[in-house]
This record gives structure tokens, C-alpha cells and sequence, in this order.
């Protein structure tokens, strides 16, 4: 497997969504939580999806347990919190691995494509880099996920195009999905 359309991911109802769906689309894959410090993002992916979806703008919403335990519930509660709390539209997949050996293929695939360039400047920045050292010291070394609402961006022709941490300005993220749209 070789192209982003080459995947696919199971939402919470057990049916499974090919990436070959959103073809022609432009498309942010982010593994999000329910209890982070960042799920507040959720509010700004949300108002990104209202106003370029028409436009051709689609969110794949994988919800991760694997960053100190910060989605702990099942895939009803998660949603329904995203709902009610933030009033999410998007579709949500099913609670899934973003590394390991259980990790999605999609996300082995993005990874491959965009791997880690660091948390930016900042606050934010410098307390993720000084937590994950403590984590794992060789952190910087490898492309896998670091933390929830890390964001990848595909172009319409299914290319991925940008890598973002959770520490990047959501106004960034929005102002590289409208240089694609």
C-alpha cells in the first residue's frame, strides 16, 4: 500500500470508511481525546470542518487512548461528549492505536510519509519536549505520534503535505488546509 486512498478506518458502528472516498478532497487525519489539555481544539476543528467542508474539506476523527489514558471511555461516550460538548458534525472513527503494533495501517502510512519536526516555540512547546524526554529520551528520533491532536494534512490528490503537533497554532493548520482548498 502505497497511497493515502489505500486505506481505510472503522468508525464506532463497525462500518468501515475507505480514504478512496474523500479523493479530490482535502483531508486532516487527527487522533484526538476526550480529557487533554489540547481537546479544546476540538472547538476550532469543528468550526474549520462548518466553514470548509463545503468547499471540500473533510475531517477524519480518530479518538487514541495511548497518551496517559486521556480517552478512557467507549466510542458512545466519546462521541456523545464531542457532541455536547463541541457540537462536532464530522464523522468520528472508532478508538484506535496510532502507534504500536496494534497501530492503524493509515497511521503507520502517515507517519511514513510525515514524521516528527518538533514542537515548535513556546510555552506549549517546551513543556511537551521536557515531558516527552522523560518519556522516552530518543524521542526526536523517531516519526511516531507524540502526543493527542497531532494533525496530517492530504491534498486533493492524496498526498501528505504537512505534519502538525498538537502545540501549532490552529490558525496554521486552518491556513494550510485554505492553501489547499
Amino acid at each position: 500500500m502505497s497511497s493515502f486512498y489505500d486505506f481505510s478506518v472503522t468508525d464506532p458502528k463497525g462500518v468501515e470508511h475507505s480514504m478512496k472516498d474523500f479523493e479530490g478532497k482535502v483531508v486532516m487525519v487527527v487522533n484526538t481525546a476526550t480529557g487533554c489539555g489540547f481537546t479544546p481544539q476540538y472547538k476550532d476543528i469543528e468550526a474549520m470542518y462548518e466553514k470548509y467542508h463545503d468547499q471540500g474539506f473533510e475531517i477524519v476523527d480518530v479518538p487514541c487512548n495511548q497518551f496517559a489514558g486521556q480517552t478512557p471511555g467507549t466510542d458512545e461516550e466519546i462521541h456523545e461528549f464531542c457532541q455536547l460538548k463541541y457540537k462536532t458534525q464530522f464523522p468520528q472513527m472508532k478508538k484506535s492505536d496510532v502507534n504500536g503494533e496494534n497501530a492503524l495501517p493509515l497511521y503507520v502510512f502517515l507517519k511514513s510519509q510525515k514524521g516528527f519536526e518538533g514542537f515548535g516555540k513556546g510555552p506549549a512547546a517546551l513543556a511537551m519536549s521536557a515531558m516527552l524526554k522523560k518519556i522516552d529520551k530518543n524521542y526526536k528520533e523517531n516519526p511516531d505520534i507524540k502526543w493527542n491532536f497531532t494533525k496530517f494534512i492530504v491534498d486533493r490528490s492524496g498526498n501528505v503535505v504537512a505534519r502538525f503537533e498538537p502545540t501549532a497554532k490552529m490558525d496554521e493548520v486552518a491556513a494550510c488546509v485554505v492553501s489547499l482548498i
